[in-house]
C-alpha cells in the first residue's frame, strides 16, 4: 500500500494540506498538464464544485478514479 503524500494548497484565502496515495497525485499531475494548469488550479476547481459534506480529499480521489477512466 502505498504511503500518503502531503500537499499544501491556498483555497478561499486559506491555506490547507491535503495528504493522497502518491497514484492519485500522479493523475491529478497528469490532468493538470493536459489542461496546462497548476495542480493547485485543479485543486481549487474541485474545491469549489465539491459538496459541503464531501471532504476535500475524498474529492480529489473522485476526480482522479474518474480521470482514470
Amino acid at each position: 500500500m502505498s504511503e500518503l503524500v502531503k500537499r499544501s494548497f491556498s483555497l478561499a484565502g486559506h491555506r490547507t494540506s491535503v495528504a493522497l496515495e502518491a497514484e492519485f497525485w500522479a493523475v491529478l499531475d497528469a490532468c493538470a498538464m493536459q489542461q496546462g494548469r497548476s495542480v493547485a488550479a485543479v485543486v481549487v476547481e474541485i474545491d469549489a464544485a465539491r459538496p459541503p459534506a464531501r471532504p476535500l480529499a475524498s474529492a480529489l480521489r473522485l476526480f482522479a478514479l474518474a480521470a482514470g477512466r
